[in-house]
């Protein structure tokens, strides 16, 4: 793949080296970015998320991907993505008849993805696609990962909105066990807005074991071991639609003991 530094430009030749590294990641065989959206039941959402992130691209400079992985769903999310393959441009649908859990699923996805940066975001929209416009100045500075925040604790601005008291509370209980046991420091790895570069994804998702949702706080733990270079962007959070119940909270917390064992145990052959 071919590289440009602008650091080793000559006096005036920025501006020619920068044009040329537009160039560069607009071309086609070079994707930038490449988005992964994970889906369940996500027939209500799936087709309005899909048209935001068609307009959200239109104003971009660089090449992308959009990857929707089907989860096994029971209504008509797989048809309805499909249908829409001719009319949002560079989609593609994994077609998964079989329901695995959403850290299985991400992981299918990034490990097909083909982006130079891999982005996994909630099928809702829930944080907002524009909010990768806060992670690329981090990955052009060397990050090799970026989460967003819904807790002001990480970093100023992040906030949620529509969020159920009962999820609230299991949910700030649930951080004090990850701070524990798994990822001190981080006070939301739950956020479904993370990107990396791929070498990074590669590596992380290709050691990850947890097919549920405590898979985030796999990875980040995982990414802390290898000292990956971690930055946080604050989120603005909508709680559009859900699947989560009080019924997967508990399995959540099951699934941070096991991450906890499988470092203990050395599971993961860092």
């Amino acid at each position: 793949m071919p590289t440009l530094d602008v650091r080793q430009a000559q006096p005036g030749e920025k501006e020619r080296v920068l044009a040329e590294a537009e160039k560069i990641l607009q071309s086609r065989d070079v994707i930038y970015l490449s988005v992964i959206l994970p889906a369940y039941n996500e027939s209500k959402v799936i087709e309005k998320t899909l048209r935001r992130l068609e307009e959200y691209f239109s104003t971009k400079p660089y090449s992308y991907e959009i990857i929707v992985v089907a989860d096994g769903p029971k209504d008509n999310t797989i048809d309805i993505a499909r249908r829409l393959i001719g009319q949002i441009r560079n989609l593609r649908v994994i077609d998964r008849r079989q329901n695995h859990g959403k850290g299985y699923t991400v992981r299918e996805g990034m490990l097909q993805a083909r982006g130079r940066i891999k982005l996994f975001m909630d099928s809702d929209n829930g944080t907002d696609i524009s909010h990768f416009d806060m992670m690329r100045p981090l990955f052009d500075k060397g990050y090799d990962m970026v989460i967003s925040s819904r807790n002001p604790k990480d970093v100023p601005g992040g906030e949620r909105h529509h969020q159920p008291l009962w999820r609230n509370i299991l949910g700030n209980t649930g951080n004090l066990l990850i701070q524990f046991l798994a990822v001190p420091g981080v006070w939301d790895t739950q956020n479904g807005f993370k990107a990396f570069r791929a070498p990074a994804a590669e590596k992380l998702f290709g050691l990850s074991r947890i097919d549920g949702w405590a898979f985030d706080v796999e990875i980040l733990a995982l990414a802390r071991r290898l000292d990956y270079k971690i930055g946080i962007i604050p989120a603005r959070w909508v709680n559009a639609s859900s699947a989560v119940k009080i019924s997967s909270y508990f399995s959540f917390l099951w699934e941070v003991l096991k991450i906890r064992r499988n470092f203990i145990r050395r599971k993961y052959i860092l």
